[in-house]
């Protein structure tokens, strides 16, 4: 019915569907809203084994402007899931000016 994923101190829940109760995956209402984000000490690890097992590359893993390492797969069941691992500190300011830059080019 139901799997309960434990993270540190932090529990997510997923069941299976049951749409006469209203519970249904993302891939009955055609996609998700976000993602569930998990931060860990070897992203690279992590991302491997999620593909291994089955996940889908929605956004490839790589280093990003705000000082993370960072990707996004979907699972299986349709869910999105961030992950990442911090790997360098960036100042206020040099987030700023990269988060301009990528918007205005867009």
């Amino acid at each position: 019915m139901q799997i309960e994923l434990r993270f540190g101190d932090s529990t997510v829940m997923i069941a299976d569907e049951f749409p006469e109760w209203g519970v249904v995956s993302p891939q009955t209402v055609g996609g998700v809203y976000g993602a569930l984000s998990i931060h860990t000490d070897d992203v690279d690890a992590l991302w491997q084994r999620a593909v291994d097992a089955g996940a889908k590359v929605s956004q490839g893993l790589q280093d990003m402007f705000w000082g993370d390492r960072h990707g996004e797969i979907i699972d299986p069941f349709g869910h999105k899931w961030a992950l990442a691992q911090h790997v360098r500190d960036v100042s206020p300011e040099e987030v700023r000016v990269a988060a301009a830059a990528l918007f205005a080019a867009k």
